[in-house]
């Protein structure tokens, strides 16, 4: 496939689709448009927030647009009119149907954060971490109708790290796809690009999207399983607990090999050593970072030099 010069529209929202974006305009590529989410409310106020992708967008000077649904006849016009050879899509949170598919003379490319057909779905990197795995990475995928189930053209690998949380592969991600979508570019300009190989849909596993419910600890669990999940669930949704009745969350711990006899949940250590260690269904969780409903975020010595915990977490 040759691509020369192609006029592109690109498709995100979130702060992973940032990076890609901004590669396209430091190289000079001809961005002819951006969708992204319409604007939403949050903070205390409930005031409108536009989106990273928007506001990178807008101090670039490229169009904006922010459709409800591109199932809309009107929507897809208008996506005609930008005469696409080429939309590229990251984190957009749209489904492109077949109609949209179909737009752009090259396709639809999908910077996808796993190494397809591993964690397919909504949460890829956080499922990597929660899961063990030792390797991860980005494609480069041709759009197809389901979910990431395209042929993929071009992927990069990095390892996951023991202290890696979801928020830094998340950021190490974000800049490999950009990495990414910039070499299958240049392959694509000098007709290089190879035929998207397709996946083995058999060996395809879905990445749930993330709960605030899923994150509570389940102390019945081993050690190592619970620090997977604390690593996975920071920045979002944060592993919690509950401590005296109130809510408890866990930003970082460490898995421990020390056998624990007693129950799950226990308190084995706190105010004399400096630490909150906590028996588990096998092996020892120690917490490091933990934050107290009502409280800011801080280290367990610092919360012990004002705190004495119970003798159970729940």
């Amino acid at each position: 496939m040759r691509i020369d010069s192609p006029r592109i529209v690109y498709a995100g929202t979130p702060d992973f689709a940032v990076p890609p974006l901004q590669r396209l305009v430091d190289a000079g590529a001809n961005v002819v448009g951006v969708y992204t989410q319409p604007d939403r409310r949050a903070g205390r106020g409930r005031q409108l927030q536009q989106g990273p992708v928007k506001q990178t967008a807008l101090a670039q000077g490229i169009d904006v647009h922010q459709p409800e649904t591109l199932r809309d006849k009107a929507a897809q016009s208008s996506l005609k009119a930008l005469a696409p050879d080429l939309m590229v899509v990251a984190a957009y949170g749209l489904i492109l149907p077949a109609e949209v598919l179909d737009i752009p003379r090259h396709g639809c490319w999908n910077i996808h954060a796993s190494l397809l057909p591993r964690w397919r779905g909504a949460a890829p990197i956080q499922r990597a971490i929660e899961a063990g795995d030792h390797e991860t990475g980005v494609c480069i995928m041709q759009m197809a109708p389901g979910l990431d189930t395209g042929p993929v053209f071009h992927r990069l690998v990095t390892t996951i790290a023991p202290d890696d949380t979801g928020g830094s592969l998340h950021d190490r991600l974000s800049v490999l796809g950009a990495d990414a979508l910039e070499q299958c570019l240049g392959m694509a300009a000098r007709g290089d690009l190879p035929e998207p190989a397709p996946q083995d849909d058999a060996a395809a596993v879905y990445a749930h999207k993330l709960t605030k419910e899923e994150a509570r600890l389940d102390w019945t669990l081993d050690a190592v399983t619970l620090e997977r999940q604390v690593r996975a669930f920071n920045p979002w949704p944060v592993a919690w607990c509950e401590m005296s009745g109130k809510r408890l969350r866990v930003w970082s711990a460490k898995a421990a090999r020390d056998a624990a006899s007693a129950p799950p949940g226990t308190v084995l250590e706190s105010r004399s050593a400096g630490e909150l260690s906590i028996a588990t269904g096998q092996g020892v969780l120690r917490l490091g970072e933990i934050q107290a409903e009502g409280s800011r975020r801080m280290r367990v010595s610092d919360w012990l030099n004002a705190n004495t915990p119970p003798g159970m977490l729940e």
